[in-house]
């Protein structure tokens, strides 16, 4: 893919829903960005890079909880996606369903002498919090599995799907409604908010329901849309063709070492975390019934870690109320 044309293809993906190293399958067709596309993008400022940190730190508002008992799944649903990934944006009945994880698609090993969530990678599908949460500040830590298992070669995928709503399998017949905290190599951090794909043909005519607004500046080092999280830079309202952002930096540890992952979401906000950098910062998060409907705000939801074509670790998760968002600075 190149740096000024983004490729969305009604059918399978590389490396998940990123976008990045799309396959065109046989018979489908891809669609640039057009003239319309470049217009959503063309007055954003150019990206100055930034050393970000994060002050004012919230105080935990009542009792921390572990999300992750170190023992088994308990507290926790599994939803898996087809087992063929060609059935994508088949019928919902594709999907393997909730449950039904016979395989350990999601298993707790002992991974570095202490005990993790294994993901397999595929098929595609969340483990999914029995609870909803709002207000919270989540922490995690987060690593690669085996070398060069990002699916078709391309770069490693998962994610943190957070304020995770509706159906199960909405998206890709694989996960709920809710806003990504992408962890894809090389773009931890980055913010994706994704919608329903029931009944529809691929992303180019998926149902984008959710929202969010982001400062941004333009990086053209990026596909499309180019946009990179900035402290100062234009607030954009992410919408479909310009689906994401960037986080401002790439924090990401080597591959096979531990990252914190850590999250703050207060009301319709959000701030994403990557070892103890602060690289993006949303508000506005909206959810509606469909796209085109009356938005209301996003502001709690239930928790979904991603199987998504690569395998993958996490460990130490632990959540706790706050009542106030940290500050980014520029320093």
């Amino acid at each position: 893919m190149t740096k000024t044309r983004h490729l969305l293809i009604a059918g399978l993906l590389v490396v998940g829903f990123g976008f990045v190293g799309i396959r065109v399958a046989a018979g489908q067709r891809a669609i640039g960005v057009d003239a319309a596309g470049a217009a959503i993008v063309a007055d954003d400022p150019p990206f100055v890079p930034q050393r970000l940190i994060l002050t004012n730190l919230p105080r935990a508002a009542g009792t921390p909880e572990a999300l992750f008992n170190g023992n088994d799944l308990a507290g926790w649903d599994v939803w898996l996606g087809p087992a063929d990934p060609g059935r994508t944006f088949a019928d919902p009945s594709a999907a393997i369903g909730l449950n039904k994880d016979t395989n350990g698609v999601f298993s707790v090993v002992t991974e570095d002498g202490r005990r993790a969530i294994r993901t397999a990678g595929t098929p595609n599908g969340a483990l999914i919090t029995k609870g909803e949460y709002g207000n919270y500040h989540l922490r995690l830590e987060f690593k690669w599995g085996a070398p060069r298992s990002g699916r078709g070669g391309g770069a490693r995928n998962n994610g943190v799907l957070y304020h995770s709503h509706g159906a199960y399998g909405a998206f890709m017949n694989s996960f709920m409604s809710s806003m990504e905290f992408q962890l894809q190599e090389h773009s931890q951090g980055m913010l994706i908010p994704i919608g329903s794909t029931a009944g529809r043909t691929g992303f180019a005519d998926a149902d984008w329901r959710l929202g969010a607004t982001v400062a941004a500046g333009k990086d053209p080092s990026l596909p499309y849309p180019m946009r990179r999280f900035m402290v100062g830079g234009r607030k954009v309202a992410i919408a479909f063709p310009a689906y994401n952002v960037q986080p401002a930096i790439d924090a990401e540890k080597p591959a096979g070492e531990w990252n914190t992952i850590e999250l703050y979401a207060f009301q319709d906000r959000s701030i994403h975390v990557v070892n103890g950098v602060p690289v993006l910062e949303s508000e506005a998060l909206t959810t509606s019934e469909s796209k085109g409907t009356p938005t209301r705000p996003l502001t709690r939801g239930r928790i979904q870690l991603e199987s998504e074509g690569a395998e993958a670790f996490f460990r130490n998760i632990t959540i706790e109320p706050i009542k106030q968002l940290p500050r980014i600075e520029v320093h």
